[in-house]
């Protein structure tokens, strides 16, 4: 899915070719473990570093031990993971110089936007072609019959629902991106191999824009549009992007909804964000989703193909 012609992103100081010259950061108030600067694109070299990160694997703690990064020199911290096939983030094929500027792009248009166009998508008749009734078959058995799409989409229809409410804050957002980076260092749930990271951005939900990251590539070539949204969670929901591989993206989250109409709205907004989330995962409707994947739950992990 095509965004629009984008023309680079918006950049505040980067303090981070300081870490060249020292790269334990004591000029920056900093106590790095040994680490390495990435400026490595899909296009060769970047005109300044994009991220550093740490040599070794994270630790519970770590995260909290990057805290002072962000109060004295706006870098933000995050877990990287270069455990995935498609190695580090030199690996990653970032784009930098492709993405846009977040704030100029608004959450509910882009997500209304994406809502409507799988909707039409879905609605289209569809075109015969040689073979269709084998290729049907085919899918059939290795995937299983897949629900209709007002099944997937239920309570909700073609027409976009609208934002969800924020729900009571229970926790401080960095207190629990801490949290939930602890648990990832520990448990190797959803990462091989994290690594601490830093990166210079203007708040937590730039971080994906600020580096070019392109996981969601083949759903959206402007990770800026979700950069909006995730700003949009971060004013209600209290999310931190606390995680990224090479396709994944993990949130932390505040301010998770408590009630299942609540957690049905936020599933609509995922499932606008992210179709692969609930057509390719483990629950194959937006009701279920919701139920299992949203409800209470304290960190959102989304997926593109």
């Amino acid at each position: 899915m095509a965004g629009p012609k984008v023309t680079g992103m918006a950049t505040l100081p980067n303090p981070l070719p300081q870490l060249a010259a020292d790269p334990s950061g004591r000029a920056l108030g900093l106590e790095l473990p040994p680490g390495r600067l990435i400026d490595a694109t899909d296009e060769g070299p970047w005109h300044e570093p994009l991220l550093w990160h740490a040599d070794g694997t994270a630790r519970p703690g770590g995260w909290a031990a990057l805290e002072p990064a962000r109060r004295t020199s706006g870098l933000l911290p995050l877990l990287i993971d270069v455990g995935g096939s498609q190695g580090g983030p030199g690996e990653w094929e970032l784009i930098p110089g492709e993405v846009s500027y977040p704030g100029d792009h608004d959450a509910e248009e882009v997500l209304a936007e994406f809502w409507e166009e799988y909707a039409a998508d879905e609605l289209a008749p569809a075109e015969d072609y040689p073979g269709k009734e084998a290729v049907e078959e085919a899918v059939v058995a290795v995937f299983g019959e897949q629900p209709a799409y007002d099944e997937t989409v239920a309570p909700y229809g073609p027409e976009w629902p609208g934002l969800a409410p924020a729900p009571e804050r229970d926790a401080d957002p960095d207190t629990r991106a801490a949290e939930i980076a602890d648990s990832l260092a520990d448990s190797g749930t959803w990462l091989k191999d994290p690594r601490l990271a830093l990166v210079p951005a203007r708040r937590s939900a730039d971080i994906p824009a600020a580096i070019g990251w392109s996981g969601p590539m083949n759903y959206e070539n402007d990770v800026a549009r979700l950069c909006a949204v995730l700003r949009s969670w971060e004013d209600r929901f209290g999310i931190r992007v606390v995680a990224l591989t090479f396709d994944q993206l993990v949130l932390s989250v505040a301010a998770p909804p408590t009630t299942m109409a609540e957690a049905e709205a936020v599933a609509a907004e995922h499932f606008a964000f992210c179709p692969d989330n609930i057509t390719q995962g483990h629950h194959e409707a937006l009701r279920a989703y919701a139920a299992h994947e949203v409800l209470g739950k304290q960190a959102w992990s989304f997926w593109w193909d």
